[in-house]
């Protein structure tokens, strides 16, 4: 689907790559992109810890990014983003009443900082998987974001260069969905 002007991609495609589950080629439009995914692959039963990306439609909502690290502002983006700051993480703790959603640190359940030195949040796009409502044990913090040099394995996200999501971005809006297949 190409984008016209003004408007968004309405879907980002995510396919295994052969011979190499834990990365993806991801389309949007024609434009086509190597991505790392999950540890474990990709899943059709998802489950908090088990490193596996999920199979299936995923929103994307909102995003964040890193404001110390983009000294010209947020990225060109059709998505409301936030700047991170070192207060900001993400509840991981499957029984927490915060579960896969935002909270400010410290904070007494298991969790993820947003502010990471390693740049994987640098520009984070959140997804409703596991959101309304958040089912115990059915998986967190499934991002799209910033991959390690090489696509080495996520703990189930869809990660991507720096320069891919620089042009990912402007052709993606609010109602751009994730299609992961098997």
């Amino acid at each position: 689907m190409k984008c016209k002007a003004g408007k968004s991609t309405g879907l980002i495609e995510v396919r295994r790559r052969p011979g190499r589950p834990t990365q993806g080629l991801l389309s949007v439009g024609p434009l086509v992109f190597p991505c790392a995914l999950g540890r474990t692959g990709t899943t059709m039963l998802k489950r908090e810890g088990d490193g596996a990306t999920p199979v299936g439609d995923l929103l994307l909502l909102y995003g964040y990014f890193r404001g110390d690290r983009a000294p010209a502002g947020p990225p060109s983006s059709r998505f409301p983003l936030t700047r991170i700051d070192a207060r900001d993480g993400w509840c991981d703790a499957s029984g927490d009443r915060n579960y896969n959603r935002p909270v400010r640190l410290p904070y007494p359940a298991s969790h993820e900082r947003m502010a990471r030195e390693d740049r994987l949040y640098d520009v984070c796009m959140v997804s409703d998987w596991n959101m309304r409502p958040a089912i115990r044990n059915r998986g967190s913090a499934i991002f799209f974001h910033i991959a390690k040099p090489g696509f080495p394995p996520t703990e189930g996200c869809i990660a991507v260069s720096p320069l891919a999501m620089a042009r990912i971005l402007p052709l993606i809006g609010p109602h751009t969905r994730i299609r992961i297949y098997r």
